[in-house]
């Protein structure tokens, strides 16, 4: 597993990313988060195989900038074809359930990475001093490429929209 002190910070103070750094190009890594406390909650890449996906991550619904980008993603996610997006944080899933039912949040899915870290680890972005995934967005086609790979500079800084947007419309 690698440590990465260079690519990250926290208001300008360097945090430690954990796991695998996933890049364009690459095949996306399996992994398994929860959609409820159960064990038997668990969904993995497995679960949105054929489809083109984008995988929006983030520290914590309960804070301003990971909800903002939520509420985002999901207005986003309603002119998207043939695209599903998931929503990735290590929110307990009551919370996050909580969370979309005040927040109006149905053209997304949320999970959560807080058993065990896999989606965090096998992508590149668990912070160490936090326990929290950082923030950013993957783009996965079809057959399971990633198409693109954004780690936010700062914890506090929201992803490139447009970006994902360009490179999901053109799957």
């Amino acid at each position: 597993m690698q440590k990465r002190t260079d690519v990250y910070k926290f208001k300008g103070n360097p945090l430690t990313l954990l796991g695998n750094p996933v890049t364009v190009g690459d095949k996306a890594p399996a992994f398994s988060i929860r959609k409820g406390l159960l064990p038997e909650s668990a969904i993995g890449l497995d679960a949105f195989a054929g489809k083109n996906l984008i995988i929006s991550f983030a520290p914590s619904l309960d804070t301003g900038v990971c909800a903002t980008q939520t509420r985002k993603f999901n207005e986003k996610a309603a002119g998207l074809t043939d695209t599903t997006i998931l929503t990735v944080t290590v929110d307990l899933p009551p919370a996050q359930t909580r969370f979309c039912t005040t927040e109006g949040i149905q053209n997304l899915t949320v999970a959560s990475d807080y058993a065990g870290h896999s989606f965090g680890l096998a992508y590149g972005v668990l912070v160490e001093e936090m326990q929290t995934l950082a923030r950013g967005v993957f783009v996965v086609d079809k057959a399971g490429v990633v198409r693109y790979a954004e780690i936010t500079s700062d914890i506090l800084v929201e992803p490139n929209y447009d970006a994902v947007l360009e490179v999901a419309s053109k799957l």
